[in-house]
């Protein structure tokens, strides 16, 4: 069955968009003349449309991917040259903070940084669908979702080194928790760039797909029909998992299943089940984003 899209999000540059259907947002990042690199206003843009998505209730999955021929190229060539010209290559007009709430932790970070992290911040899960290339910034976008499908000949690298630069979205973070503290060194120091299947090969991707954008929006549909009280306080437990002591992850498992068990939705997932039919959940407002 096709579904119809409920509604469309443009962030004000134009760069990435979001189209939002039964329960699944479709995220697109849209320069593919350029192979979806990364300039200021896809900066902002990815900021606007993070913001909107991870406020909507009714998103219950995300499904992030690139327009054309990638996923997203990196850094735009007009920034290296600015920064070899010693010129500001920042839009000041373009930066977007005054899209966040003083109190939102987003705020202390970089704009790049926060284009990134972001989509960390979205109580629902997050799947990158990867084609093509994904290098230095476009690769720590994915790296920001919760679930990597990548097409088997996609291009990967950490490719800041060769320009001179460090990763600054975020990537020596998360990188060495999927890869692990030496594979992450190599990849970081070399630039090196891997195929798709190497990456699943070495936990960078979850698995490879020949049409990873296909597989990520049936994925997004499977996880979207579930209770989504259960979906986000999960995806919160195993976020937290990588920072808090481990007794202080088994009482948020404890808080977590007594605020959910009984409730309506899952009261709703049971009856479903026993009835074999689908089932009808409803969707709570989100309250807001407070990293551990």
């Amino acid at each position: 069955m096709t579904s119809t899209v409920a509604s469309t999000v443009t962030g004000a540059g134009g760069t990435v968009y979001a189209e939002i259907s039964d329960g699944v947002a479709d995220v697109r990042l849209n320069r593919p003349e350029k192979l979806n690199a990364l300039n200021a206003a896809m900066f902002g843009d990815l900021l606007e449309v993070g913001l909107a998505v991870r406020s909507r209730p009714e998103v219950r999955a995300v499904v992030l991917s690139g327009e054309g021929r990638g996923f997203c190229a990196g850094l735009d060539f007009s920034v290296f040259s600015a920064m070899v010209d010693r010129a500001d290559w920042r839009d000041p007009d373009l930066e977007r903070g005054e899209l966040l709430d003083p109190g939102d932790q987003l705020v202390e970070l970089s704009r790049g940084q926060r284009a990134a992290c972001v989509w960390g911040t979205v109580a629902a899960p997050v799947i990158a669908a990867v084609h093509g290339p994904a290098f230095g910034g476009g690769l720590q976008v994915a790296l920001n979702a919760d679930i990597r499908i990548v097409a088997p000949e996609a291009t990967l690298s950490v490719a800041e080194v060769r320009w001179g630069l460090v990763p600054d979205m975020a990537g020596t973070q998360l990188l060495p928790r999927l890869v692990g503290m030496d594979r992450a060194m190599e990849l970081t120091l070399t630039g090196q760039v891997i195929t798709g299947e190497e990456a699943a090969r070495i936990g960078l991707a979850t698995r490879v797909a020949d049409d990873p954008r296909t597989a990520a929006l049936e994925l997004a549909r499977e996880i979207a029909g579930r209770n989504p009280d259960a979906v986000r306080a999960a995806k919160s437990l195993l976020d937290s998992a990588w920072h808090v002591a481990f007794g202080d992850g088994l009482a948020a498992e404890r808080r977590a299943m007594s605020r959910i068990a009984t409730s309506p939705n899952q009261r709703e997932a049971v009856r479903a089940r026993l009835e074999k039919r689908a089932p009808v959940f409803t969707d709570s407002p989100i309250p807001p984003f407070e990293r551990s």
